[in-house]
């Protein structure tokens, strides 16, 4: 979303903080709290299209919140349900609340998390709702949130002036006015004390409530479709190395984990840059470096997390010190950051690309030895991972593997990759029609209405 790596969680105090003064009760101030956390979850989700639209995703997200319109820069350009933004918004929203299923929150939380973009007068997405129809939590995260922008590009008072000029049209007035008047103490306060809108706020949203890695890892990889799946690969391929090299279970389980988020920095890079072939800008290159630095810095943010976020931050660092960010040489690079260095580097060789095909088993175990030769990977690491027979992700005996046939778990493992129903059947030798049936059968049995919902629903039960 462009914005600093603190913007939800300050955001969700505040939302808390307004929930109190309105005299919401204790659920109401919770709930306000977690959509404030989780508003922006469903952004990889539509990550491609946005780039397809603005060409830089995280740049196009950027402006748009900074408009200063006084219908939004996010709802004054869904008014008409055939508009790209309407489409965006609806995948942002069925992917966020998806997310509230899997950690287990309350159907009003998720409720709101489906209706993020809706506007008090009307105007806004996916359904169009108005004045009380939409969830009070989506007003005070939205306020809240307006609040913590506005005020970081243009100061308190202007910020104030903005939040006003939109009160009536995307958020109640008596809402806005309680905003205003409480802006300069809350921010006052958060700027005396940043710890509020850490522990505190996550630990009051999230109280009770416990998932698997593995989601967080779906969502990640949302944010480019040939990635699907490889946050999963790249930990079971960490996993099984470390137990052959001998770690101990709480170094696997580490490794593991750090695996899964290993690939959160890639949000602050544009699509538009990991989907250029061959070698890179300059400056589209140091963002690249960046992303390890950003997954660590992000990771560390949740406190359970602190060990798996510095091993996690050594993805892309190889012995020789030519990897990134930090350009570690051998003495520096723990055997957990080398393991984890090389198993992504096989996933991705194993994988295929925008620019090139899959490399077979034998030509991915060729080139990341040529790797070893030049002194980039340690050959003890990269023997225990080829050493690995070839297994599937997923266990065939998944309690979901009926659900779809097999026509339609290929179909969509082809659309999860980012295929066209027109690529799919050219791939598949049917008709596009052909295509279509099967993809809307896929909704119909997953429950969802779009391909981005569609793929994180099929890798957490197992399906791709």
């Amino acid at each position: 979303m462009g914005q600093p790596t603190d913007h939800s969680p300050r955001v969700a105090w505040m939302a808390g903080q307004l929930a109190r003064e309105s005299g919401a009760d204790g659920a109401t101030c919770t709930r306000a709290m977690a959509v404030a956390l989780l508003r922006w979850s469903g952004c990889t989700a539509n990550a491609p299209e946005f780039a397809q639209l603005f060409g830089d995703d995280v740049g196009g997200r950027k402006a748009l919140l900074a408009t200063q319109s006084p219908t939004g820069g996010f709802r004054a350009v869904t008014r008409k349900k055939g508009s790209a933004f309407h489409s965006l918004s609806r995948i942002h929203c069925e992917v966020s609340g998806d997310i509230a299923v899997q950690l287990g929150l309350d159907d009003s939380t998720q409720f709101a998390l489906r209706h993020l973009f809706e506007s008090h007068d009307g105007s806004g997405a996916p359904d169009g709702l108005r004045a009380e129809e939409v969830p009070a939590a989506v007003y005070m995260a939205s306020l809240a949130g307006d609040l913590d922008i506005f005020q970081r590009l243009y100061g308190i008072e202007q910020a104030c002036q903005l939040i006003d000029a939109r009160a009536g049209v995307l958020y109640p007035r008596d809402l806005a006015s309680a905003v205003v008047a409480n802006a300069r103490p809350w921010l006052a306060v958060l700027d005396e004390d940043p710890t509020l809108s850490g522990p505190c706020s996550l630990d009051a949203a999230f109280a009770g409530s416990t998932t698997s890695l593995e989601i967080l890892a779906h969502v990640i990889d949302l944010k480019l479709p040939w990635m699907t799946g490889h946050s999963r690969q790249v930990a079971q391929l960490a996993r099984n190395a470390a137990l052959q090299l001998g770690l101990d279970e709480a170094g696997q389980r580490r490794i593991h984990r750090a695996a899964l988020i290993h690939g959160m920095g890639r949000a602050s890079v544009p699509n538009m840059i990991w989907d250029t072939p061959g070698r890179l800008a300059q400056s589209a290159w140091e963002r690249v470096r960046l992303v390890p630095y950003w997954t660590g810095r992000a990771a560390r943010q949740i406190g359970s997390l602190a060990g798996e976020a510095e091993v996690a931050s050594h993805a892309y660092e190889r012995l020789d010190g030519s990897g990134y960010f930090r350009e570690l040489k051998q003495g520096g690079l723990s055997l957990e950051g080398r393991i984890l260095a090389s198993s992504v580097a096989l996933a991705a060789l194993r994988a295929p690309r925008p620019w090139r095909d899959a490399h077979s088993e034998d030509a991915a175990a060729e080139l990341l030895l040529a790797e070893v030769k030049a002194g980039r990977h340690d050959a003890n690491v990269v023997h225990a991972l080829l050493n690995q027979a070839p297994r599937p992700v997923a266990s065939p005996t998944t309690p979901s593997a009926g659900l779809l046939t097999g026509r339609e778990r290929e179909i969509l493992r082809w659309i999860s990759l980012g295929a066209s129903n027109k690529k799919v059947a050219q791939k598949l030798s049917i008709s596009p029609s052909t295509v279509r049936t099967h993809v809307e059968s896929v909704f119909r049995k997953l429950e969802c209405s779009t391909r981005a919902a569609a793929t994180l629903k099929a890798t957490q039960l197992g399906l791709l």
